[in-house]
C-alpha cells in the first residue's frame, strides 16, 4: 500500500489558509494571505526540492487544483514545474466536469472509498498540497500516513486550520526535524497508532 502524505505550510496556531498570497483564498474574509512570504530562504527551497525529489502522484481539492493548473503548466525555469506537470493528478470536486491540466483525473463516486482504492494501487506516494477541505475528509477517515509540515513562527488566530473539528485522535511519531534560518520548523511526522493517555 502506498503512503498518503500531507505537505503543508502552517502557522504556529495551525492555520494553513493562503500561505502564498492574498489571492489564494480570501474566503471567510481572511485578511492575512501571504503570511509565509517573509520567512522564505534557500533552506526552504532545498527542503521542498528534497521532499518532492522522488516520483509522486497528487491528490488535490478543487480550489488548489485550479490554482496549480493556472500556474504550473506555464511556469518557465521553475525548479518543480516539470515534476508537478508530469505527475498524475487526482482531483476531488463536485463542481468540475472537465480537467485541462495534463494527467488529471476526476475522482467520482464515494470519495473515501475511491481514495482507499488509490492507496491500494501500485505506484508512487500520493502527496496532498493545500486542499484544506479535502484534508479534513482525509483526517476524519484516518487516511493520512505522514505529515511533512513547515511550521512558521507566526500566529493569526483565524482561518482554515490543518487539524479541524472531527480529526481522529491519534499519536504521531517525529521522524526528523530541522529549523530554517528564519525560524521555520520543518518536521516530518508519521502515524503511530492510537492516542496514548495516562496520568502523572
Amino acid at each position: 500500500m502506498r503512503k498518503l502524505i500531507i505537505l503543508s505550510f502552517v502557522t504556529l496556531d495551525g492555520v494553513m489558509q493562503a500561505p502564498g498570497g492574498p489571492e489564494e483564498d480570501a474566503s471567510g474574509d481572511f485578511k492575512y494571505g501571504g503570511w509565509s512570504a517573509g520567512y522564505w530562504d534557500d533552506f526552504m527551497g532545498k527542503v521542498m526540492g528534497a521532499q518532492m525529489a522522488e516520483p509522486f502522484d497528487l491528490l488535490l481539492g478543487r480550489k488548489t487544483y485550479e490554482i496549480f493548473a493556472s500556474y504550473w503548466p506555464n511556469a518557465k525555469n521553475e525548479p518543480l514545474a516539470d515534476k508537478l506537470n508530469e505527475a498524475k493528478k487526482y482531483v476531488v470536486s463536485t463542481t468540475l466536469s472537465k480537467l485541462d491540466w495534463n494527467n488529471s483525473t476526476l475522482i467520482k463516486g464515494e470519495i473515501v472509498d475511491e481514495i482507499k482504492k488509490l492507496k491500494k494501487q501500485d505506484g508512487p506516494e500520493i502527496q496532498v498540497h493545500g486542499s484544506s477541505k479535502l484534508i479534513q475528509t482525509l483526517l476524519n477517515n484516518d487516511l493520512v500516513d505522514e505529515f511533512r509540515l513547515k511550521i512558521f513562527p507566526v500566529t493569526i488566530g483565524t482561518g482554515k486550520r490543518l487539524f479541524g473539528d472531527g480529526t481522529i485522535p491519534a499519536s504521531l511519531r517525529l521522524l526528523e526535524s530541522e529549523i530554517s534560518t528564519t525560524g521555520v520548523i520543518v518536521a516530518t511526522y508519521v502515524r503511530d497508532g492510537k492516542i496514548k493517555t495516562g496520568s502523572f
